[in-house]
């Protein structure tokens, strides 16, 4: 059964009428773990890449950071030992890992790769977005599929998050398709995402309160004030504006640092958030948006990536050319 979004907890726009010019539309992905082919939508999952294409890779060598490095053989291993230690029954004593399954993560947290990050690193695939599964799709004429692809380590130059890159594709010009892409000798452990099918669904967000105009902005600030202690999934900012999780289009949620420009670094025209990657589908055990199908005790970590302290991170195309490179900010 997909994941659906509960009903929201009210009508804001039957309170404030005007919201309803500061509204839009986004696509929340839901990405649960599976076997995506290179036919489907996905998260982590393979890609519609064209056989006669180079991978890309990033040379941005001077710009990479060494934060909490391994390979993606040594993680996906970790993740299978952890897994299964979750699923078995306590271990006499307590302990939750054996004593070889100690010994195995504690030599591969040990290992020392900084060097591998001079050079070349190939790109991993985080997102394959098919038009005709995303209602808000919104890429060049003539394309039908967005692959979205990151280097898998923290960058300098993108405020220590993976450097992120769009790819448009006509999946019909696509002839023999790789099979094999190359995978990056190191990666962060927090940025090899969890093969996942998706369940896209779109949802209604309004925009981020201090991006309003003042008198409207400070008038929903005055009903969150009057709100009781316990009524917080009644909040504008909180359970009725801006959806969590993966998602396409919609707004950004300005709360960690405050609203600032995104600007294209090629031509200076204000971006437009495209593409939104999360450490978690939902934010908490009393989260509104947390889909009616879920347990509320099951973890909304899916995909197995962190940004900073479980943020998210969003990625803006510039509306003058397709061509122009992505830029991030991390909330």
């Amino acid at each position: 059964m997909s994941p659906t979004t509960p009903p929201r907890p009210l009508d804001i726009t039957q309170l404030f009428p005007e919201l309803r010019e500061h509204s839009t539309t986004s696509t929340r992905l839901h990405p649960r773990p599976g076997r995506p082919t290179v036919a489907d939508s996905s998260v982590g999952g393979p890609l519609l890449w064209p056989a006669d294409e180079p991978w890309p890779v990033c040379d941005d060598a001077g710009a990479h950071g060494p934060s909490n490095l391994t390979t993606p053989a040594i993680e996906r291993r970790k993740r299978e030992i952890l897994a299964h230690a979750q699923a078995r029954p306590a271990l006499p004593g307590g302990e939750f890992l054996t004593a070889p399954e100690r010994a195995e993560v504690a030599a591969a947290d040990g290992l020392e790769l900084d060097d591998l990050l001079e050079e070349p690193i190939p790109l991993i695939p985080v997102a394959q977005l098919y038009r005709k599964d995303i209602p808000d799709y919104a890429g060049p004429d003539g394309t039908d599929l967005l692959q979205v692809l990151w280097c898998p380590v923290d960058h300098e130059d993108a405020d220590y998050n993976p450097k992120v890159f769009f790819v448009w594709r006509d999946s019909t010009a696509v002839g023999p398709v790789l099979r094999t892409p190359p995978e990056p000798a190191v990666i962060s452990d927090m940025y090899l995402p969890v093969p996942c099918v998706v369940h896209p669904e779109q949802v209604r967000e309004y925009q981020y309160a201090d991006l309003l105009p003042e008198d409207l902005r400070d008038r929903l600030d005055a009903r969150d004030e009057e709100l009781e202690e316990d009524d917080d999934l009644l909040g504008y900012q909180s359970a009725l504006s801006l959806a969590p999780g993966w998602k396409v289009g919609g707004f950004a949620n300005w709360s960690l640092t405050d609203p600032y420009p995104m600007n294209c670094s090629v031509c200076g025209s204000a971006m437009t958030l495209t593409f939104t990657a999360a450490s978690a589908d939902w934010n908490g055990r009393h989260c509104s948006w947390r889909p009616v199908e879920e347990d509320p005790n099951a973890s909304p970590d899916f995909v197995g990536v962190a940004f900073g302290r479980g943020y998210d991170l969003y990625a803006f195309r510039c509306p003058a050319s397709f061509d122009h490179p992505a830029a991030t900010a991390m909330q």
